[in-house]
């Protein structure tokens, strides 16, 4: 898929509601309106969607999309472009894997979404590394 991106990290001791929490955060300062599904054994999504310049480049119906699965000591975070879901806060996280989470997108997308999850992943990078989320 074109610009999804995904960040494994090993051994770190990761603490995966602290580093929710600071994903959450980190999206709601930079404008977002955030939605998240309940944890389960087979993860936590975060969805986070902006309109004003976004209504133009991106379907409304699209949101960016991090997925948190895994233990502490090997976690995953993947981040792309997904469908909007409502209310997400209380699907059933086992149904959202079997859909599609994340969507392939096209050029003016792929675009904004390299962006976000360039700095988005450098963000989390930083959670993990600074120990603020380990």
């Amino acid at each position: 898929m074109v610009g999804e991106k995904v960040q494994v990290f090993d051994g770190k001791a990761v603490d995966l509601p602290a580093l929710q929490k600071k994903i959450e955060d980190y999206l709601k300062a930079e404008g977002f309106s955030v939605q998240t599904s309940k944890p389960s054994d087979q993860g936590t999504v975060i969805q986070a969607k902006k309109g004003g310049f976004l209504r133009g480049v991106v379907d409304a119906d699209r949101a960016l999309t991090i997925m948190i699965a895994g233990s502490p000591d090997h976690c995953t975070v993947r981040i792309g472009i997904g469908k909007w879901l409502q209310h997400l806060g209380v699907a059933m996280l086992e149904t959202l894997l079997l859909s599609d989470l994340f969507l392939v997108v096209d050029i003016a997308e792929s675009a904004w979404n390299l962006e976000i999850e360039s700095r988005l992943s450098k963000q989390i990078e930083s959670f993990v590394g600074s120990g603020s989320a380990a």
